[in-house]
């Protein structure tokens, strides 16, 4: 059958130029109705019929043909200049269509009404919905089931977990600027990457969170999901990881495959534990192995899925994992002022001053947010069982246990078995200006003269 004169293929899309080549007939591109414009899809449909019918070539003759084509290529032009913002969801949908996947048609349908919705064009969404819900039979084909979370071939544990955060139910993170100036550039550039797919700008997109344990960075990954629209997968180490020869690997691609049929953020937490060095002389073959399979999988992701990895220790990753995130944050144990707007966020305005407050953010050197978060928390379920309000004593009282279990707190360990004049004198040499006498007073529930008493022999800061 003769190919379609060279420059008006050469003007049609890639994926609207393989519609041509399939010639596999109208049932097959119904779902394209779904997600292109009725006379785009129509268009496409004479197209396949004039493929699949010689008869049809011969009646009409093929300067008809190719006219056909000419008007889908202009059509086509136009409708995308129009609808560039969702551009690479309609790519994804003709994708699909073409290779049958109804589950990938279906979450990418679903997935561009929710962003029409976003953008305010809620009757073509609503449209969008209804054709799913009237087609829902039209779209799996009977060979094909309800499309399942992977699963380890041999235990049977599920591979990940999937999440719906909810932007009402994500509080921003506290970051530091340079932090949040990062957070913000990566989360625009998901949301615009369709543009950037357009002028070949477009690359893999992927974020590496590191630091101590308690800084925030599995909060972040559901806080950049929510802020995207995207379900969350949570990789589940437990069920990646076999001692069976090859099964971590396999475990991998599932996972990798699983990401890429629908636009979302794939998580990878304690990603040490995939990716670590592989000249680490303690490792076995196996791992090795499994950090190739890794780097093979990432690469071959897509552009929709997001793919968040998170590590405790950034020493052991292997340097051609770095490469492979474009960006690269480190979530460091907060300052003062993240230590004093994380007091603030999770105690609110119960009754502590700004005073207070400053000196909870002196004596927090050395926790992290999740310490911090902790210490909060208890003090709040200690005031509601006790009846009585939150006071900065109490509260001084519950981040002395919380703070001083843990080794490297140094100033919380050295206060801890200190009777309260100690404790006094030594946050009034610690910094005379953070600890006034009013606010040792308050720390310690005691009154101003006596925390005067035990602290004026020391100097007073200028």
């Amino acid at each position: 059958m003769r190919d379609v004169a060279g420059d008006q293929r050469a003007r049609l899309d890639p994926l609207v130029a393989a519609i041509v080549r399939q010639g596999s007939g109208p049932a097959a591109l119904h779902p394209l109705k779904i997600g292109l414009p009725w006379h785009l899809a129509s268009l496409a449909a004479t197209i396949s019929c004039a493929l699949t019918s010689a008869a049809h070539v011969r009646t009409f003759g093929w300067n008809r043909f190719d006219l056909t084509c000419i008007r889908l290529a202009n059509e086509y032009d136009r409708f995308m200049k129009a609808h560039l913002p969702y551009s690479s969801e309609l790519f994804r949908i003709i994708s699909g269509a073409l290779r049958l996947d109804a589950a990938k048609v279906r979450n990418y349908t679903a997935f561009l009404a929710d962003k029409l919705d976003a953008d305010g064009d809620t009757s073509t969404a609503k449209r969008l919905r209804k054709m799913l819900d009237e087609t829902d039979h039209q779209l799996v084909p009977a060979a094909v089931s309800n499309r399942t979370l992977p699963v380890d071939g041999e235990t049977r544990f599920p591979l990940v977990e999937r999440v719906i955060p909810k932007s009402s139910q994500a509080r921003p993170p506290q970051l530091t600027p340079r932090q949040e100036d990062a957070i913000n550039e990566f989360v625009s550039v998901v949301k615009s990457h369709s543009q950037f797919q357009t002028e070949e700008l477009d690359s893999s997109l992927g974020l590496l969170l590191y630091g101590p344990p308690g800084c925030g960075k599995t909060h972040l990954a559901y806080w950049i999901a929510a802020e995207l629209g995207l379900p969350l997968l949570l990789a589940r180490l437990d069920g990646v990881i076999s001692s069976y020869l090859g099964s971590t690997a396999k475990n991998i691609r599932a996972i990798f495959e699983y990401a890429s049929a629908a636009p979302c953020v794939l998580f990878l937490d304690e990603f040490d534990a995939l990716a670590k060095l592989r000249d680490d002389a303690q490792e076995m073959g196996e791992l090795k192995r499994v950090v190739n399979s890794f780097l093979q999988n990432i690469d071959t992701i897509g552009h929709d899925s997001v793919v968040i990895a998170a590590t405790n220790h950034p020493q052991l990753l292997d340097p051609a994992v770095w490469r492979r995130f474009s960006y690269r944050i480190e979530l460091a144990k907060p300052d003062a002022t993240l230590r004093e707007n994380l007091w603030r966020e999770f105690l609110g305005t119960d009754g502590l001053t700004d005073h207070e407050f400053a000196a909870f953010a002196d004596l927090a050197d050395g926790l992290t947010g999740a310490d911090i978060r902790e210490a909060s928390l208890r003090a709040r379920r200690a005031s509601l069982v006790s009846g009585q309000a939150l006071t900065a004593a109490s509260l001084f009282a519950t981040l002395l246990r919380v703070g001083s279990a843990v080794p490297d707190r140094s100033l919380l360990t050295e206060l801890a078995p200190l009777p309260p004049q100690e404790v006094a004198t030594t946050l009034k040499r610690r910094s005379a200006k953070i600890y006034s006498h009013s606010t040792i007073a308050s720390l310690l529930g005691t009154s101003k003269a006596s925390a005067f008493r035990w602290t004026r022999d020391i100097p007073q800061e200028d």
